[in-house]
Parts: C-alpha cells; structure tokens; sequence
C-alpha cells in the first residue's frame, strides 16, 4: 500500500536530479555545459530557447530561461507529472525509497550533497516595487538613452521617498529574474554617484542577466556599467550583461560559462578596465570561448554612438 505521509527532505537528500532526468528520458537529450551543467530544450515546455533549460547537476537545481520554470527534484516532477509537490514527493519516494530498499532510507543530514533550491548566499528578493518613476526625466536623454529602452530596463526618475528618492533607480534582478535591488543614480552630480540598499551584494548578480538568458543567442557582450549595457542593447546587441564594476566575480564568472559559450568582454578603454578585462580573460578562457574588445583609453561603450559600438563589436 502507498505511503500516505512523505518526508520531503529525505526525497530531496535522496534523490538526485541527475538520476530523475534520467529516468525521464530526458539526461540523452541534454548536453553537458561544464563539469556539472547540462541545458537543452526544456522539458516542460516544449518551446523557444534551444538552451533555455539548465540543471545544476551538482546543486541539483533546474531552471528554464524561458518559462520559467525551476526548483529541485520535486518540483521538476510535479511540473512534468501536472501533479502538487506532495504528489512529486509521494512518487519518488515509492520509486527510490519504498520499491528499492525494505529497510527505512536513513536521512541525510543537511550538506554538500543535500538539494537545495538556492545559492548557499544570495540577495533576497524584495517585496516591493517602485511606483511612478519617470523614464521621461532629461537625464535618460543626456545619458544617449531613448525612452523605448528606459522603459525595456524600468528605468526612471523616483520623486518618492526613501534612499532612491533624487535619483534615476535602476532596478537590478537575480539570475531567475526576481527583483533584488534598486540601484540609484544621482542625476546632479553629488555622491556617492550609485546608491545600492545596505547589504546587496553585486558580485552574486549580473545586471540584465535575465534577459540576456533567455534569448536564443550563444553569445553575450559583458560591459562594466548599467549605461554601458542599456546603450550597447539599444544599438542592436540584446544579450548584454553588466558586471556593476571592473572585476569578475566568481559567482558571476559561473553565471556566464552555464549560460554562454561565448563571452565578449568589452569594458572600459582606461587601465582599470583593460586589467580587469585581461584576468577576466584568463579565468574565462578554459571554460568557454573568449574575445576582448579593446576600447581606446579614455571611451567606454556608454560615450560610443550605436555605429561605433557595431563597429567594435563586428556587426556588418
């Protein structure tokens, strides 16, 4: 007789993704993007984005770029199966735990190994957004932006209150597309020039990463500053990331390479972007194919027209 009580996390501790993949048929159709990666066409959907869906073999974690779609093994499940969690739970544990084993599967205590739904550190989602920004405020039309791409990025002038309050905000979002942040830009000149909220932490995200992974492309143009994104997609280059700095991360180093296969580094032309660019270069060369674009000294992309950003970055 089925069990009629689950315990969810001995499934999860227990069953490992790479093993319901597999059952499902689903591992032979997916290919293997770095050690522990693997993405192809999604298995829920069935739609757009030849590399939409991405599992983390190790963390043992999906996601589909997409749809949408992600979570752990009970998720995957419940979304394959149409069924509630409690249902996912209740399947795998009559096929891996009950049918495998008469004897009681000791649980795991929480590790390496144990699944997880999300990044041992990250930034939690907010839960709020900020109303009434004004993408129409001069200062977007001095930065070189028109107001179709202020919009496409939400960006605007917030006359509220609060820390943005003055400034252009710039909201950031997580790799799965939830909003984290707003970053404030001040539009007079004053300092600091970006406000982040205390205790974000911009070395886990890269700024319009969501968007950038959910399109077809295999490449992707990864620039220092958010003007540097916002004009490079404007002049016709989409999928466009922003490090929020000069440095590579190694959250954001990873972000990359289970995305793209290949990374165009354009930061800035001054001796700080050109170092920062060359040890990016370096970290990123045996983990997928690499190409820096070298700026003149004193340019960077968001003081270029959209014919000099075409021309460096070799559209035809």
């Amino acid at each position: 007789m089925a069990p009629t009580w689950v315990d969810f996390a001995q499934v999860k501790a227990a069953v490992s993704l790479r093993r319901v993949l597999d059952d499902y048929g689903i591992l032979a159709r997916l290919r293997q993007s770095g050690k522990d990666h693997c993405r192809g066409l999604c298995p829920i959907h069935h739609g757009e984005g030849r590399d939409a869906f991405h599992g983390d073999l190790r963390k043992n974690i999906f996601h589909c770029f997409s749809c949408g779609a992600g979570g752990n093994v009970l998720d995957l499940v419940a979304q394959l199966e149409q069924c509630s969690l409690r249902e996912a739970a209740l399947q795998l544990q009559r096929r891996y735990l009950v049918m495998e084993s008469a004897a009681p599967v000791r649980p795991k205590l929480p590790g390496r190994d144990q699944l997880v739904t999300e990044k041992t550190e990250s930034n939690p989602a907010l839960s709020f957004c900020l109303a009434g920004l004004d993408a129409a405020h001069p200062y977007v039309s001095a930065r070189g932006l028109s107001w179709a791409t202020a919009t496409h990025f939400g960006i605007g002038f917030y006359s509220g209150r609060g820390i943005m309050r003055g400034r252009l905000a710039i909201p950031i979002h997580d790799e799965h597309g939830r909003l984290v942040a707003y970053c404030g830009r001040s539009v007079i000149g004053e300092d600091p020039r970006y406000r982040f909220p205390a205790g974000f932490r911009k070395s886990l995200v890269l700024f319009n990463y969501h968007r950038a992974a959910a399109l077809v492309h295999e490449g992707v143009v990864v620039v220092e500053g958010f003007f540097d994104s916002m004009r490079v997609h404007q002049s016709g280059f989409r999928s466009v990331v922003a490090l929020m700095g000069a440095a590579l991360s190694r959250d954001q180093e990873d972000l990359l390479v289970q995305r793209f296969r290949q990374v165009t580094l354009m930061l800035d032309g001054d001796q700080a972007g050109q170092t920062a660019s060359q040890a990016a270069a370096q970290r990123l060369a045996g983990r997928c194919s690499v190409r820096q674009m070298m700026l003149a000294p004193d340019r960077q992309p968001d003081q270029m027209s959209d014919d000099e950003i075409r021309r460096v970055l070799g559209q035809k």
